[in-house]
């Protein structure tokens, strides 16, 4: 089994999101859409098959990255996260809150060994 399949995002603080992402459009050409920036891909073991790695700020004072003190989130793509928490839970890694499932796939959380938030994303079919 697979356990990570590709890297899905950075999300981090920052004091000020709105003008950071004005900064990075204008200097960088970079345009964001209500979630960051998604740069899009092609697999490439399986061309035919597209996906995205988001790149987003949060503001400060968000709790998204929480329980982790971190400034930052790391999100890596899986094949099967309901297979992979099984084999993470056999191997003695617990859950940070409970998975989730929404239009934009499945999601779980863990903590690294040094405190950093890590978040499980398995896509939808369609990306």
């Amino acid at each position: 089994m697979k356990r990570v399949t590709g890297f899905g995002g950075v999300f981090f603080k920052s004091k000020n999101p709105k003008e950071l992402k004005l900064w990075y459009d204008k200097h960088l050409g970079i345009e964001f859409g209500d979630y960051g920036k998604e740069f899009y891909w092609r697999d490439f073991e399986n061309p035919e098959k597209t996906g995205y790695t988001v790149w987003s700020p949060f503001s400060e004072s968000t709790k998204y990255l929480e329980p982790s003190s971190k400034e930052y989130m790391i999100n890596f793509r899986v094949e099967n996260l309901d297979e992979l928490l099984t084999l993470l839970k056999s191997e003695g890694i617990e859950l940070c809150g409970e998975k989730e499932e929404s239009e934009f796939g499945k999601f779980a959380w863990i903590i690294d060994p040094d405190g950093t938030k890590i978040e499980l994303w398995e896509p939808p079919k369609t990306v």
